[in-house]
């Protein structure tokens, strides 16, 4: 059985008052809300570790090299 850890986390005035209103009209409590938040930025950083991942092979091309193409294509 997993079992919570407590953290204090400080929120602006504003956005812990939106939590609190959103709190009370979904029924969930704000330490529901963050846990599903953070929840979904990790998913989101998983995706991304990812897409480097499969990524890793592909041929590298800097900004330089990219400009200087543009302006040999006439395309800048």
């Amino acid at each position: 059985m997993d079992t919570q850890k407590r953290a204090t986390v400080y929120f602006e005035p504003d956005l812990h008052r939106a939590l609190r209103l959103k709190s009370v009209a979904s029924g969930r409590s704000i330490s529901d809300m963050v846990n599903d938040a953070v929840k979904t930025a990790l998913a989101e950083d998983a995706e991304d570790l990812a897409v480097f991942a499969e990524r890793k092979s592909e041929k590298r091309l800097s900004f330089d090299t990219f400009v200087q193409g543009l302006e040999r294509r006439g395309r800048i």
